[in-house]
C-alpha cells in the first residue's frame, strides 16, 4: 500500500491525518504490545505505543524519508492521536456498519494476510545454498561472453561527424574532443561508455563497436540518437561480479521467486472461476508478486 502526503500550513495535523488515513486498518489489526513497548501518549485512556509509531512509519515508507527523526516521530504521533479521536467518532456514528467500510476492512485484512505470508515464504527461502546456486547459474551464463570498453562522440549531423573524424585522423585526442563536441551526457568523461556487452547497445552501434580492434576509430555511425564516432579501448571476456557485489540482487530474486512459486502452487490446487471471461479462456498470472521469477540481470545502457 503506497501513501503520499504533504504537511500543510496552518493546519498540518489535519492534512497529515487525511493523507495517512490508510494506516487505520493496519494499526487496528496490530498485535498485542510487548512489555518493553513504550507508551508515548494516551487519548481518552487509549494508549499509543512506540510500536504503533513504528508500524505507521513502515507503512508510509518513502513519504517520510525527507524528515529528520524527531520531526518524523512528532508528525506520526500527532497523526495517531488524531486517528484515535476520529476513529472513535466514526464508531459512535456507526461508520463500521456500512457496506463500504466492511468491504475496505476485508480488503485490508486479506492484503495484510497475503503480504505477511509471502514475506515469511520469501524470508525462509533465503539460505546460503539457495543464493549460491543462483549465483553459480548466473555466473555460467555470464562467463565467456565478450564485452567491449569504448568511447564515443555523439553529434547531430553526418557532416559534424565527418568533421570530428577528420580532426581525429589528424591526431586530436579522442577524450578531449568528446568533451568539446559530444552532446552525450557522458561527454564530461571523455565519452567513456565503460565495458558493455553486445545486447546493451542499439544494434547499429554494437555491430561497429564489436567489429573494431582495440585502439581503432570508426567512421560515422548513424543510430536513432544521432551520429557517432566510436573508439574501442579494450576487449575482454566478461567475468562474473563477486558474490558480495550482487548479494542484494540475488536475495531479491530468491525472495520473489519463492513467492511466485508459492502463489503458483496455490493456484494449481484451487478452483478459480472467472465470470468476466469467456469459457476456457485462461486467466492471467497472479499479480501478487510482479516480475517475481525474472533472474538478476545487468543494467542495459542502450545508446
Amino acid at each position: 500500500m503506497t501513501t503520499s502526503f504533504a504537511v500543510t500550513k496552518p493546519g498540518p495535523r489535519l492534512g497529515f491525518a487525511y493523507a495517512m488515513a490508510s494506516c487505520l486498518a493496519l494499526v487496528l489489526l496490530a498485535g498485542p504490545a510487548h512489555a518493553d513497548d513504550k507508551v508515548l501518549a494516551k487519548v481518552n485512556g487509549s494508549e499509543i505505543r512506540q510500536s504503533d509509531v513504528a508500524l505507521a512509519e513502515e507503512e508510509l515508507g518513502p513519504s517520510l524519508a525527507q524528515m529528520d527523526p524527531s520531526t518524523k516521530q512528532e508528525n506520526v504521533l500527532a497523526f495517531l492521536i488524531d486517528m484515535k479521536l476520529v476513529a472513535k467518532a466514526a464508531e459512535d456514528k456507526k461508520v463500521q456498519d456500512s457496506d463500504d467500510f466492511k468491504n475496505r476492512m476485508a480488503f485490508a485484512r486479506n492484503r495484510l494476510l497475503m503480504d505477511s505470508l509471502l514475506a515469511n515464504e520469501g524470508k525462509a527461502a533465503i539460505t546460503d545454498d539457495a543464493m549460491k546456486k543462483v549465483y553459480a547459474e548466473a555466473s555460467k551464463q555470464i562467463q565467456g561472453e565478450q564485452e567491449v570498453h569504448a568511447r564515443h562522440i555523439l553529434v547531430e549531423t553526418e557532416d559534424e561527424a565527418k568533421a570530428v573524424k577528420a580532426e581525429l585522423d589528424k591526431g586530436a585526442d579522442f577524450a578531449e574532443l568528446a568533451k568539446k563536441k559530444s552532446k552525450d551526457p557522458g561527454a564530461s568523461d571523455g565519452g567513456d561508455l565503460g565495458f558493455f556487452t553486445q545486447d546493451q547497445m542499439v544494434p547499429e552501434f554494437s555491430k561497429v563497436a564489436f567489429s573494431l580492434e582495440p585502439g581503432k576509430i570508426s567512421d560515422p555511425v548513424k543510430t536513432q540518437f544521432g551520429w557517432h564516432i566510436i573508439k574501442v579501448e579494450e576487449k575482454r571476456n566478461r567475468k562474473a561480479p563477486d558474490f558480495d557485489q550482487v548479494k542484494s540482487q540475488i536475495e531479491t530474486y530468491v525472495t520473489r521467486k519463492a513467492q511466485s512459486d508459492y502463489v503458483a502452487k496455490l493456484r494449481e490446487g484451487a478452483k478459480i472461476e472467472r465470470m468476466d471471461q469467456a469459457a476456457n479462456t485462461p486467466a492471467k498470472p497472479d499479480a501478487a508478486t510482479p516480475d517475481a521469477a525474472k533472474p538478476p540481470a545487468a543494467d542495459t545502457k542502450k545508446k
